[in-house]
């Protein structure tokens, strides 16, 4: 099979960097193009000096032309960025991988729209680890369905604009779904004040955000005279970039359709 060439969307940022990284080594991939907002000061300059050396591809601002040259898009910017790149993507035809976290349910239901006119892969969290995760949640879940109360922490570095994680709000769905829960309608996002007793039906959030910390989930199953914790610590954005990579692989020759990171791994 031929190698599924890459467009990068914010390839000046810290992730969009680490694609680049990614891309470069991979294997099935190759990068064609990688672009960014205009007046970004790499505009115009190799690719390839974001990681100190060269590899021919021009940084561009023209998403247009960048995601034409490509048969997948990875895109790891904002809501707002990615919807527009979302759509050139539908009117070229080709797949594109989304990693961008933050939408609104008005917003994910242009990107299910998306699906039905190009392949989509669409997940909270691109790392193979996240995801074998998210399995095992759905699973202990199940066994500790009564007695214990549950809590999703998450940590973050300072920039991340978004809280609590699209990672976080995931783990709480899996979990709730396996409980016969409505995450909706038995969240809590955070304490203050004299708050009761806690509702033993809720699942609650709990955010962090410092320094330079890539990303660390745990959700607690807290029984009386026990604690069960599932966690899982990011030290590096490499693990994103690789799921993010081994998600374009999996659109290779695929039709429309929208995915996610359990089907790309099988996890269905």
């Amino acid at each position: 099979m031929s190698e599924q060439r890459i467009a990068i969307a914010g390839c000046t940022g810290r992730m969009g960097r680490m694609l680049i990284e990614a891309t470069l080594k991979g294997e099935g991939v190759s990068l064609v193009s990688a672009f960014d907002q205009p007046g970004n000061p790499f505009i115009g300059r190799d690719a390839g000096e974001l990681l100190g050396a060269s590899c021919g591809v021009t940084i561009g601002d023209d998403a247009r032309g960048a995601i034409d040259t490509a048969d997948c898009l990875i895109d790891f910017t904002r809501p707002e960025g990615t919807l527009e790149h979302l759509e050139i993507c539908r009117s070229l035809g080709k797949a594109i991988v989304i990693g961008t976290t933050g939408f609104s349910a008005v917003q994910k239901q242009q990107i299910e729209a998306a699906g039905k006119d190009i392949p989509v892969v669409f997940a909270p969290n691109m790392a193979v680890g996240v995801n074998a995760v998210f399995k095992l949640l759905a699973e202990a879940a199940r066994i500790l369905d009564e007695g214990y109360d549950v809590e999703v922490i998450e940590a973050h570095h300072r920039y991340k604009v978004d809280a609590p994680s699209g990672t976080a709000l995931r783990m709480g769905e899996v979990v709730a779904a396996a409980l016969g829960r409505d995450l909706d309608q038995c969240a809590i996002y955070g304490r203050e004040g004299v708050t009761g007793e806690r509702d033993p039906r809720t699942i609650a959030f709990s955010t962090i955000r410092g320094g330079d910390i890539v990303g660390d989930h745990t959700v607690l199953f807290a029984g009386l005279g026990e604690r069960i914790e599932i966690t899982h610590k990011s030290g590096s954005r490499m693990p994103y970039a690789l799921g993010s990579l081994r998600a374009a692989r999996y659109l290779k020759g695929r039709a429309a359709g929208l995915f996610d990171m359990q089907d790309v791994l099988g996890l269905r």
